[in-house]
């Protein structure tokens, strides 16, 4: 069965870069921004700015982490968001590693999949409130009874997305959720032979005919000055991702043991610049856009295939990166606004 999706053109989006560099990327034509989250930045913190100091971007997160707070904590951070950008929030969940579960956070790290099904349907619980109706939800993992009598409620139909890398989250994100998020690695046969056939059979289980939203991060560093630096930081951050053991599915399918082998070996001993090199070339042309402008445009011409549909984040990378260089980055990179292929 084929779905039926939109024909709009993909969205230009960007982790949010700050509000000086965010008025002109709004300017030049980015439709959207999103918030990200680790140790030294909360999702919805940097969600409030993004709307403060937005005027017509898609905005959320991309991702928060989903069991770091109840269903209620999400809802309630949208709901007070969307009073100031209605019609353009969206949710953004990810279930988070294992060890970030059990350590960082002290909560349960078992069966994430079921439990993030669960999440999407009990913040929806929260969100679809109607004002004079009880909120309730009945889980395995969720159970709300709530009998909120203050007039502070109504329906919101924000979008609800999970962060899919392998086949199993991607079907629950058919399934359950309104739509998925790409990472930064996915390439033309991560997104064309693994996530989206697995996206499209959740989505089929469930009874729908649209096609589910797509967004995702592309790896995008771009200096007409210091292309080689650029490339290499790219290369950098494809190594940083690749040294957790989530993505072997996705390293066996390209036949890249050999290279991840070499770049594990090397973050071990701490040698970042033999990380990076161990990333090949075939790697970083079917991974990132990085390089001068002309290179960048020419890697993104290639590129139709291996772009979200709806929503692409041309994030720049992190690992090792200073805020400023990333600055730079997020601002060459409004010269592909113009240059965006249809998927």
């Amino acid at each position: 069965m084929m779905l039926q999706g939109g024909l709009a053109p993909m969205r230009f989006g960007m982790p949010w870069p700050g509000r000086e560099v965010a008025h002109e990327a709004e300017e030049a034509g980015a439709g959207a921004f999103c918030a990200g989250e680790f140790v030294d930045h909360d999702a919805y913190l940097t969600l409030a700015e993004i709307v403060a100091n937005s005027e017509r971007a898609l905005a959320g997160p991309a991702i928060a982490y989903a069991f770091a707070r109840t269903p209620y904590a999400h809802a309630t951070a949208l709901r007070q968001l969307h009073a100031q950008a209605p019609g353009r929030l969206f949710l953004g969940l990810g279930s988070a590693a294992f060890r970030i579960n059990r350590d960082w956070l002290d909560v349960p790290a078992d069966r994430p999949v079921a439990r993030i099904a669960e999440t999407v349907g009990a913040v929806r619980a929260w969100l679809h409130a109607e004002n004079g109706e009880k909120v309730h939800y009945s889980g395995e993992f969720h159970s709300i009874d709530a009998d909120v009598r203050a007039p502070v409620l109504g329906r919101l139909d924000i979008p609800v997305l999970l962060a899919a890398f392998n086949t199993r989250m991607a079907a629950t994100a058919g399934r359950v959720a309104d739509g998925v998020i790409g990472h930064g690695l996915f390439t033309a046969s991560w997104w064309n032979d693994v996530v989206r056939p697995s996206v499209e059979r959740g989505t089929v289980a469930a009874g729908r005919t649209e096609a589910p939203l797509e967004h995702g991060w592309v790896i995008t560093a771009v200096d007409d000055t210091a292309p080689e630096r650029a490339v290499a930081d790219a290369r950098r951050m494809i190594a940083f991702y690749l040294t957790v053991k989530t993505y072997d599915p996705f390293v066996a399918h390209h036949g890249w043991e050999g290279p991840v082998a070499q770049l594990r070996k090397a973050f071990r001993a701490g040698d970042t610049d033999a990380m990076a090199a161990a990333v090949t070339d075939e790697m970083l042309a079917g991974i990132a856009v990085c390089g001068t402008t002309a290179d960048a445009k020419e890697m993104l011409a290639r590129r139709a295939g291996s772009l979200p549909r709806d929503v692409g984040y041309f994030a720049p990378p992190s690992f090792l990166v200073s805020r400023r260089r990333r600055a730079a980055y997020a601002r060459a990179s409004l010269a592909l606004i113009g240059e965006l292929p249809t998927p």
